[in-house]
């Protein structure tokens, strides 16, 4: 019997884009008149301009940044480590930038997000920044962090895009004579390839795991970090604050939407190995600075929207919309 290795990253984005596409007709066969239209970044690019043909406006929701300012962290990323994988397929690109360029307005979930955009050339006045809701009903505190032990926090899709190899080297760094790291969350092949060459002492690989173990772990741990390269809206961020977990996150995580840098955590550029460790010997050494940004962290999620305030903006962005196309 014969046998062919199918290469799961081109079979991915063939079905990616076919489906975009799929998706894009059905639509446009079946959209009646209306004021407004919203698609999905990379979705919409036919019946979007059909709706505007009708004098409707089409609007672009974006999750996360501009196509080609991610892929091109993502593509420095993979230089930096010999990654050899492809990072996207670029008739997906093209379509993205066609649909940026159609819309009469882009959304998107963060202040980074829309800066990845502004610094791409699309103009500042053709964004808006709708941050998500944070639901947080099985996101509380269930424990205390241990007085023995200094444990730090990961959560997410275990990868380059992620920073988690800088994050492996900042915590080896850290000082503490009893420290663990628990990593939550696939391992992503990206990573897989380069992890050989991380330190992992005192490091727990745990899987992807439920949201009752994770806010179980969130609650327990002295700090999460995220030192994404890039991402639209991180909401473990928000889950972590639920539970009294200070944050430690990098700049391209939307993180400075739902807490400020050194109240309730700390913001960090990205790639800054010495500014995580740093940031986390602070929590380390200081266990008062701990406490008053867990209490913190729990203030703040009593301010932080939820998904009726995330309706609420939308509806305010397309009630102005549509009056301005009245005017």
């Amino acid at each position: 019997m014969l046998r062919a290795r199918i290469d799961s990253t081109w079979l991915r984005d063939q079905l990616g884009y076919t489906n975009a596409l799929a998706f894009d007709e059905w639509t446009y066969k079946r959209i009646p008149p209306c004021d407004a239209f919203i698609a999905l970044s990379g979705a919409g690019l036919k019946t979007g301009r059909l709706v505007q043909q009708r004098g409707g406006k089409f609007i672009c929701d974006r999750g996360s940044s501009h196509q080609r300012y991610q892929e091109q962290l993502v593509a420095d990323e993979y230089r930096r480590w010999g990654v050899d994988r492809p990072i996207s397929d670029i008739r997906d690109t093209i379509r993205e930038e066609k649909i940026y360029e159609m819309a009469d307005l882009i959304t998107v979930p963060s202040r980074f997000a829309a800066r990845s955009f502004v610094e791409s050339g699309v103009p500042v006045d053709k964004l808006r920044v709708i941050p998500y809701g944070v639901r947080l009903e099985r996101f509380t505190r269930t424990g205390e962090p241990p007085a023995d032990h200094f444990q730090v926090l990961f959560a997410g899709s275990v990868g380059l895009r992620k920073g988690v190899p800088y994050l492996l080297e900042a915590f080896a760094k850290l000082r503490h004579p009893a420290k663990r790291l628990r990593i939550v969350g696939a391992l992503h092949p990206d990573l897989k390839t380069v992890l050989n060459r991380l330190p992992q002492e005192n490091v727990e690989f745990l899987g992807s795991v439920k949201q009752e173990t994770l806010a179980q772990y969130m609650s327990t741990s002295h700090v999460m970090v995220l030192p994404s390269l890039e991402e639209g809206l991180a909401l473990v961020q928000g889950q972590a604050l639920a539970c009294g977990c200070p944050v430690l996150c990098s700049t391209n995580t939307g993180g400075e939407d739902l807490f400020t840098d050194g109240v309730e955590g700390f913001i960090v550029p990205i790639r800054d190995v010495t500014a995580l460790t740093e940031r986390m010997q602070q929590l380390a050494d200081d266990p008062a600075l701990q406490t008053r940004m867990s209490e913190a962290a729990l203030r703040r999620v009593r301010s932080l929207g939820g998904w009726k305030d995330y309706g609420d903006q939308w509806e305010t962005v397309l009630s102005n919309l549509i009056a301005d196309r009245s005017v």
